[in-house]
């Protein structure tokens, strides 16, 4: 077996596989590309594995070439769509492709200096010119409708009840000559991605078979989920981005150490670049203390290192230290730290009615803390409520503006894992 294909085999990433590619691999220093949907300014995590392909491509001596989509961008991959999304203007996807290449220079050799140095190309150079009547008597008699219709990602949406445009039909012939293109111009050999690409990389493959008797290759990664059926890289906040002024390092970092067991051992391997027998020790002894969360924690460390650095790591895991140890005092706490609490719930509460300090049962139903004040006061009683990290003694203290921290905050904490900030306005 190809070495690169065993090491992402037994990583867990490779679902589909083209006869000849490990042969390919084999037998030269092979061209392989991936390419990345400019419908933002920045990567999320759905992002990572696309990229770690990349990576792991260039580790093994062969070529990266990372594909933005500035062409495809302004008409939509309908794999994996339930319906049509809305059109990118050219100004718009140019700026999203030029934060992308960025974040890419990050985690891929660009240097030139090597013979497998990584290239970034944008299919909008090759398509700005080409005329419509070119690209159907070039590229479109080349592929039949009755192949294109077979695909998954067309009988799917065509049998939903949006249908399915024409500017959508034609994205994978659009895609596919990206293929032969860099096939042409780059000597580009190879395709990878997700398992949701599978129809429109072999109709690629396909095409440089057809109009110039090459050989082409593809394999995809399946694709990412979690074990409780949410979305992989979403939280109630929404994605968790690559760029940290959309997700701060330290969102980033939480995201990692809160996977699940089940999640954390399939993702330690997928995400990281630990060796076979390290991950599989660490599972292990993990199994033996799964309260220590050793993988979560190495998951969480080598994500936050490889996408943001040492630096930005190291002030995650202090931060984290601090909101959850009770030893630090909520007086100490910025403003950012304490909006960062990991499922930290925002209230509401008038100011005019702390003035003269208000009754706490009241306080904690019409914040919406409790459903009711009956809940409210049974759990004061019982000892769970905590203000500003220091417990509620009793239903006869009244929070007043003695207890606003950054002179517009309450930090409410009920049972264990709760958390609630109040904005007093």
């Amino acid at each position: 077996m190809n070495k690169l294909i065993e090491e992402l085999s037994w990583r867990g990433m490779i679902r589909d596989i083209m006869p000849g590619a490990e042969e390919q691999l084999n037998k030269e220093m092979t061209s392989g590309y991936v390419g990345f949907d400019p419908t933002s300014d920045s990567l999320h995590i759905g992002s990572l594995v696309p990229i770690l392909l990349l990576v792991h491509l260039q580790r093994n001596g062969h070529k990266p070439v990372a594909l933005i989509g500035g062409a495809t961008g302004m008409v939509g991959d309908p794999s994996g769509k339930s319906e049509e999304r809305n059109l990118l203007d050219e100004n718009t996807v140019l700026k999203n492709a030029d934060g992308i290449r960025r974040q890419l220079e990050k985690f891929l050799d660009f240097s030139g200096s090597k013979p497998n140095s990584a290239e970034i190309v944008n299919n909008i150079d090759w398509f700005r010119e080409m005329k419509f009547l070119d690209f159907i008597r070039d590229v479109g008699k080349h592929i039949s409708v009755n192949y294109m219709l077979a695909k998954d990602s067309v009988k799917n949406r065509i049998a939903g009840e949006s249908g399915m445009s024409f500017t959508e039909f034609t994205y994978q012939l659009v895609q596919g000559y990206d293929f032969y293109w860099l096939n042409q111009n780059r000597n580009c050999k190879l395709q990878m991605g997700g398992s949701d690409q599978w129809g429109n990389m072999v109709t690629g493959t396909e095409l440089i078979r057809r109009k110039s008797d090459n050989e082409a290759f593809a394999f995809t990664c399946p694709l990412i989920t979690k074990a409780d059926g949410g979305k992989f890289g979403k939280t109630e906040k929404g994605n968790i981005w690559l760029d940290p002024e959309k997700t701060s390092p330290y969102q980033f970092y939480q995201f990692w150490l809160n996977a699940s067991d089940e999640d954390a051992a399939k993702w330690i391997r997928i995400f990281t670049f630990r060796e076979r027998q390290e991950i599989e020790s660490l599972l292990m002894e993990h199994a033996i203390d799964p309260g220590s969360r050793k993988v979560q924690k190495l998951l969480a460390e080598d994500l936050t290192v490889f996408v943001h650095g040492k630096e930005e790591w190291l002030k995650a895991m202090e931060t984290t230290e601090k909101l959850f140890s009770s030893q630090t005092p909520a007086e100490d706490l910025s403003e950012e730290e304490l909006s960062s609490i990991e499922g930290i719930i925002q209230c509401r509460f008038p100011a005019i009615e702390i003035s003269e300090g208000a009754d706490p049962v009241h306080f904690l139903s019409v914040t919406g803390i409790f459903p009711s004040k009956g809940e409210a006061r049974k759990m004061i009683q019982n000892g769970g409520i905590s203000i500003n990290r220091k417990k509620l003694p009793d239903t006869e203290t009244k929070i007043d503006r003695s207890m606003l921290l950054h002179d517009k905050f309450i930090l409410v904490q009920k049972g264990k894992k709760n958390y609630f900030l109040v904005t007093v306005q």
